[in-house]
């Protein structure tokens, strides 16, 4: 099959979403797939390369021209169609000619126009709330939880996240194409079922499959050349991944540290945004820009990692990673997270936010070496089925099936 990937974002550029993306073109292309990728481009990014096998096309986009609605250094799609990027869409169909094609975020909104003169089957991956949520979290004014949506409330988050100007526009121009796009997308692929519930697909006669995210095959594998900076963290630590940000956590994990009286130093791997702590409790060490590889051996050294995120989690592959390098994971029961975590056997689950109840989780597992060894073990046996093999085996089935 012909395969084309959209997704707003592509390494260099990297997150849980981009990172996917890569290693599912990389896992199609070595199946004998034709595999190319759109995305959008990036000062410095070459219009067009090779990524292995796959190609990578990077186009441009008129409200990234004009610098409109998103921050230069991440230029987002607009949750509408942007006429330049549905040209250099129609522009690419004409010469890669997909039997289907794959988004992944707001960049579907500029293909959804030409979706039925492309003859190709369309499939839609949702890592976030995006068709119910603007801001995709689903959280109201930073609490845990938003109850759903609701004109007047989700227009205040709207100005809130985005602004006065493009608030509005946004919040309307995402109800509209999400009605659009549960016209024209073949099948959704809400990564949990909690996502499949948060976008308002369960239970209605929208085309849906859950399918997970995934990890490679040999994620768990020890890589002789370790980082320096992996090096010298000490023996045997806590490690958090993942952008030091409010909806991540971050700050319900340092006061839940805080607490623990002598404790194993706590690690962050991750961006610092503006919204981070300005200072670090004692013993909490900060680690950015750590090449992924370097972060499996952080995991792989790690005494057990935590996911305490705040916001609707899709399915982040942190938790994945870390089960790979069979640690247990700490993580909030909600999103796909306890789609993860077996509470009690891989690791365990806290209420979302809840402070003592993370803290007593951390001691239970400090103070049992022997419990965190069996979890650990029973981790690595079940993210065995949210590996590359088993995961891309029901992706290509569904290419197949449409």
């Amino acid at each position: 099959m012909r395969i084309l990937l959209l997704a707003q974002f592509y390494p260099p550029i990297m997150g849980g979403v981009e990172r996917h993306v890569r290693s599912l073109g990389a896992a199609l292309a070595a199946r004998g797939h034709e595999v190319s990728v759109a995305t959008l481009w990036h000062a410095g990014q070459p219009e067009f390369e090779m990524d292995g096998p796959v190609r990578v096309h990077r186009i441009r986009g008129t409200m990234q021209r004009l610098g409109m609605l998103f921050p230069v250094e991440r230029q987002h799609a607009p949750p509408f169609p942007d006429p330049e990027v549905t040209a250099a869409l129609r522009r690419l169909v004409l010469a890669e000619r997909p039997d289907v094609v794959h988004a992944h975020n707001w960049l579907v909104h500029s293909f959804l126009p030409i979706k039925a003169w492309s003859g190709a089957r369309l499939v839609m991956t949702l890592h976030d709330c995006e068709m119910a949520c603007v801001q995709m979290r689903r959280m109201y004014k930073n609490k845990i939880q938003c109850s759903g949506p609701n004109p007047i409330k989700c227009t205040l988050c709207a100005l809130q996240h985005y602004g006065a100007l493009e608030g509005p526009v946004t919040l309307a121009a995402n109800w509209v194409m999400s009605a659009v796009e549960r016209g024209l997308v073949d099948m959704f692929v809400p990564v949990s079922d909690a996502m499949a519930e948060a976008n308002g697909l369960t239970g209605t006669r929208t085309p849906h499959q859950v399918i997970p995210n995934f990890v490679p095959d040999d994620i768990g594998e020890i890589d002789p050349d370790l980082d320096e900076r992996v090096a010298a963290l000490p023996q045997g630590y806590i490690l958090q991944v993942g952008d030091l940000a409010r909806d991540k956590g971050i700050a319900v994990l340092l006061e839940a540290y805080a607490g623990l009286a002598s404790a194993p130093p706590l690690v962050l791997v991750g961006r610092r945004l503006p919204e981070s702590p300005h200072s670090l409790p004692p013993n909490v060490l900060w680690i950015d820009g750590l090449p992924h590889r370097a972060v499996i051996q952080a995991w792989q050294r790690s005494l057990f990692g935590v996911v305490p995120s705040l916001s609707m989690d899709g399915f982040p592959t942190v938790t994945l990673e870390a089960m790979a390098c069979g640690r247990p994971v700490i993580g909030s029961e909600i999103g796909g997270i306890p789609d993860q975590i077996v509470d009690g056997a891989t690791g365990l689950l806290f209420p979302p936010g809840d402070v003592p109840a993370l803290r007593e989780a951390m001691l239970h597992l400090l103070n049992n070496d022997g419990l965190r060894t069996r979890m650990g073990e029973a981790a690595a046996v079940r993210v065995r089925q949210f590996m590359a093999g088993p995961v891309v085996d029901r992706i290509e089935g569904l290419y197949r099936s449409l």
